[in-house]
């Protein structure tokens, strides 16, 4: 009456193991425990016995197995759910809101399922667990990638939340030794004193250290500018090249300003807010006020205009700007009378000096946005958005010789304007210094891109730079490189960001080069849209969100290119649903 469980033997009768699996040992057991209560069956007997006794033995085991998988079903379900609550940026009780939900369809769908849905927890403290759990697994992978690491860079900037309280976030930017890019949250650290240069440090330092990151692959730093990050003695910058230096880097810190954020305030060298002053005071007398906007929007319908309202303009969305520009020079004419209507003066509006300063603004501002909007987004590569920087800037170059010769082909609305019946000239002249202007503010601001020059070509395209001006070290392996056809060949194939994992292992040096520059951080954009996602979460109805599980939630919703470890994370827990789960 024994059978063979787990490779040792188990009693059929009372579950039992006997340690040795020899038949004195099962003899000695049944014989002291169960022969008296079945000395008296025959053969057929016990055999008929010990069948039904299997029987009830699998139909455990089996009811014991899904009960199992059920429980680790439901388990792995929360975590499911706790995922997308935490992307999605939905407080932690709408678990409670979509399990009713679910539990209402089934009683529809699938009745019969009701109980498996009731088990799935889903309150508030068991999602915050989840995603604090799914954070934590994620920061795991994070530290065991970074181990791999030959090159990584920083990104980091600095806002605050609905509650005042700084929030510094730093992303990384590393390269392991197949060239493969990794970028993803390095940390967020929460500020509750001082912003100064010297506590920017200590908290970026934290993150380095955590991670357990090695400084001496630290290759670059991007910055948003501000005095406490990019000072050379007490800002982040400075300290930063101390620690270097005292931890016997080899590798020089490479330090960026934002490209966005030096691109936006190229902008401002035009010198035409008296324009953007007058647009915004419009518009605004136009939206603040209820009363005046639903006239607005009735004087619109009223003279049939196939145009829509007036956008609101905020100067920290600089995308805005451009379609206000846009959308109240489409209107002026209809804006004139309903100013007038209102009691309002609009001279400046009618005056033709300024329309044509509000056309120019229009136009050029577009080709600012356009910029913009090319330079953002996740895993780009530096040098394709210093390549988008240059051609802008030769564009400026054509823009004011055709500007000086009164060629408007590509200012559209400076064209609407001087097509329009006019008694003054067009100021081309003018409007040709303005873009002088901004060229020159752009080639200021863009000059440390400028002394990165050849690095930045030796990446993009390794077959045409000049091996003497190559730094010493890899000049063998340079020449090595540009006359062998194949891998001429293959970068023609696939492009500058995908050739450098083409490079062989026998130019180790070619190799370290280019993952230096594939980790450079061009920009804050993930930070900006970091903190656009921390508004989104902790604002004025969860103001009371910790620390802790704001910076769970924004480490999962933010990450790229790693993947919560879900089912490791079942494993690790006691499948159990809880009481009031159960007596739902």
């Amino acid at each position: 009456m024994f059978v063979d469980i787990g490779g040792k033997p188990a009693c059929l009768v009372c579950g039992g193991n006997v340690a040795v699996n020899k038949e004195y040992n099962i003899r000695r057991h049944y014989e002291t425990k169960h022969e008296d209560k079945y000395k008296d069956l025959n053969i057929q007997q016990k055999q008929q016995k010990v069948e039904e006794l299997k029987k009830s033995l699998v139909s455990q085991q089996t009811m014991f197995k899904k009960a199992k998988s059920q429980s680790e079903a439901v388990v792995k379900a929360s975590y499911i759910v706790a995922e997308e609550i935490a992307k999605s940026a939905r407080p932690f009780t709408e678990g409670e809101f979509l399990k009713s939900c679910m539990v209402k369809v089934c009683d529809v769908v699938c009745p019969d399922k009701k109980q498996a849905f009731l088990n799935v927890s889903l309150s508030r403290n068991t999602i915050a667990d989840r995603v604090c759990d799914l954070a934590t697994d994620l920061q795991g992978q994070l530290i065991e990638k970074g181990k791999d690491f030959i090159a990584y860079s920083l990104a980091v900037d600095e806002s605050t939340d609905t509650t005042d309280t700084a929030q510094l976030a730093v992303f990384i930017r590393g390269v392991d030794s197949s060239l493969c890019v990794t970028e993803e949250l390095l940390g967020i650290k929460s500020m509750h004193g001082t912003t100064t240069g010297k506590d920017i440090f200590e908290e970026v330092s934290k993150c380095v250290n955590d991670m357990k990151l090695p400084w001496d692959k630290l290759t670059g730093l991007t910055t948003d500018g501000a005095p406490a990050m990019c000072g050379e003695k007490s800002g982040l910058v400075g300290r930063m090249r101390e620690k270097m230096q005292r931890e016997n880097c080899t590798c020089e810190l490479t330090v960026y300003h934002c490209i966005i954020h030096q691109e936006s305030l190229c902008g401002k060298a035009l010198k035409m807010e008296h324009v953007m002053s007058t647009v915004t005071q419009t518009v605004n007398f136009i939206r603040a006020r209820a009363l005046n906007h639903r006239q607005f929007q009735s004087f619109l319908e009223e003279i049939q205009s196939e145009l829509g309202d007036v956008p609101y303009h905020t100067e920290v969305r600089w995308v805005s700007k451009e379609k206000v520009l846009n959308r109240f020079f489409e209107l002026r004419e209809e804006i004139c009378p309903f100013m007038e209507s209102k009691g309002k003066d609009s001279t400046v509006i009618r005056d033709e000096k300024w329309l044509h300063e509000l056309a120019f603004l229009c136009d050029i501002t577009k080709h600012l946005t356009a910029l913009n909007l090319q330079l953002q987004g996740w895993n780009r590569v530096i040098t394709d958005m210093y390549d988008a920087v240059k051609a802008f800037q030769a564009k400026l170059r054509l823009w004011e010789i055709q500007m000086q010769q009164g060629n408007l082909c590509h200012f559209p609305c400076c064209q609407t304007i001087t097509s329009q019946a006019s008694n003054a000239a067009f100021p081309n002249a003018h409007f040709a210094d303005k873009l002088s202007t901004l060229r020159a503010e752009f080639t200021r601001r863009f000059a440390d891109f400028e002394a990165q020059k050849f690095n930045l070509e030796l990446f993009s395209n390794p077959f045409a730079v000049d091996a003497e001006k190559a730094p010493a070290n890899i000049q063998m392996e340079l020449i090595e490189l540009q006359c062998n056809s194949t891998l001429k060949a293959k970068y023609d194939t696939v492009g500058p960001a995908q050739f450098p994992s083409f490079i062989p292992e026998t130019m180790p040096q070619l190799r370290l080069q280019a993952a230096r520059m594939l980790c450079m951080f061009g920009s804050t954009y993930l930070c900006e849209q970091l903190f656009s996602l921390m508004k989104m979460n902790k604002n004025a109805h969860r103001s009371r969100l910790t620390d802790e599980h704001l910076h769970s939630t924004l480490r999962v919703s933010t990450t790229q290119n790693l993947t919560p470890n879900i089912n490791e994370l079942v494993a690790k827990k006691r499948c159990q649903t809880s009481h009031k789960d159960k007596m739902t």
